[in-house]
């Protein structure tokens, strides 16, 4: 026997679980109530190793299907769900024209021919595409199978993976089809982060602006301070903003999960944005960069009828163009871009409805006002957003 190829193996497990220790640490489990219970949401460094352990907990199931894009696969596969049997993996393009019908019915098939029951799981692994068809997958499939959240961008970690909205788009607008289904469990793994392309990670920073904007004034000063820190992809300070903003949104859900009044807040710059990406065919931006648009809109609109004081207006604009240059403003006419609007599930009655922010770390929803006003913010937003400099009246 080889005694110093086994000391050697010996003292490098050690080492291995030291470092699994430490990463452990950080790791926060925050816990969102549902309809249907409480699941928690398992954040951190390193948390994805977790995952089996997590799943054992929750109990026990016919068998599991991860669905998930090639790309995302390629990516992370090897760290999801490490020395479990018989998972099974069913892929599609995550790309947010693919958000639809014709998706949601290949994956349900994929699951027939898999032979997936009602007692098995959907594990969705991916951005906030694959999570939101994925989630309604499961919704519908036998009317309901246990479902399981793995974001892997930051957007779907911080927002669209916590607080069960599922759905997918029409021609018409933006999740437009869809059902409130909350996972069992929630995975956000801030170390899968570092495989993101650099334009998807920059886009999803505009859901951490937006819980500083609605709810938090503290974690949007800190974002201020620290957004150079949040480009470099700096660790402490991400799971730092990404646990707050899973705060915030537990929070918000917990006490109105299915959107009749509090949750409404979460969708500031949402109008905007979705109808961004309705005009342009879902093919032009990606869905933060479409939000960090309508963040700059919301502001400016929220100024012009004098609810949103210049300066929060100003510290607004100013965060969101430190993302980077957002792809062009569409050549679209803004009474276009108001005709998709109505498809917005604030509308109530025909009447289109905001959210907006009277001061930082606050957020209400508002009826529209003066078509006149909504026109004019619509064509200079643009302008606005690539000025050096911004002027405002009091």
């Amino acid at each position: 026997m080889d005694f110093r190829k086994a000391r050697g193996r010996k003292e490098e497990a050690a080492r291995y679980a030291r470092v699994k220790k430490n990463s452990m640490k950080s790791v926060k489990r925050i816990l969102v109530k549902s309809s249907a219970g409480i699941y928690a949401v398992v954040c951190g460094a390193g948390a994805l190793a977790r995952l089996s352990a997590e799943i054992a907990k929750i109990g026990k199931f016919s068998s599991l299907h991860v669905v998930t894009s090639p790309k995302v696969w390629s990516a992370v596969g090897k760290q999801v769900l490490r020395g479990a049997n018989a998972v099974r993996v069913h892929e599609f393009d995550d790309a947010e024209a693919e958000k639809s019908l014709k998706s949601v019915e290949a994956i349900a098939r994929s699951l027939v021919k898999a032979g997936a029951d009602r007692e098995a799981m959907v594990i969705a692994v991916g951005g906030g595409v694959v999570g939101d068809v994925a989630g309604f997958v499961a919704a519908s499939y036998f009317r309901g199978v246990a479902l399981v959240q793995v974001p892997t961008t930051l957007v779907a970690q911080t927002d669209s993976a916590v607080g069960g909205k599922t759905g997918v788009n029409l021609p018409e607008g933006k999740n437009l089809v869809g059902a409130f289904y909350p996972p069992r469990l929630v995975v956000v793994d801030t170390d899968v982060l570092k495989t993101l392309p650099q334009r998807e990670f920059c886009a999803g920073l505009a859901e951490v602006v937006k819980y500083g904007v609605i709810a938090d004034a503290n974690l949007f000063a800190f974002l201020e301070k620290n957004f150079d820190r949040l480009l470099a992809r700096d660790s402490r300070a991400l799971e730092r903003v990404i646990a707050r903003s899973v705060e915030i949104k537990a929070g918000v859900v917990g006490k109105d999960e299915k959107e009749t009044g509090l949750r409404e807040i979460l969708n500031f710059g949402h109008t905007f944005g979705h109808a961004l990406e309705s005009a342009t065919g879902y093919k032009k931006y990606q869905h933060g960069e479409a939000v960090a648009w309508g963040m700059i809109a919301a502001a400016l609109y929220g100024h012009e009828i004098r609810l949103t004081p210049a300066a929060a207006a100003s510290r607004i604009i100013s965060l969101v163009r430190r993302m980077g240059r957002l792809p062009a403003w569409p050549n679209v006419a803004a009474k276009r871009l108001i005709q998709l609007m109505g498809s917005d599930k604030k509308s109530h009655n025909g009447k289109l409805r905001f959210v907006l922010t009277p001061r930082i770390g606050k957020a209400g929803t508002y009826d529209a006002g003066k078509r006149e006003t909504l026109e004019l913010i619509l064509r200079v937003t643009p302008k606005v957003a690539e000025a050096d400099a911004l002027v405002w009246r009091d």
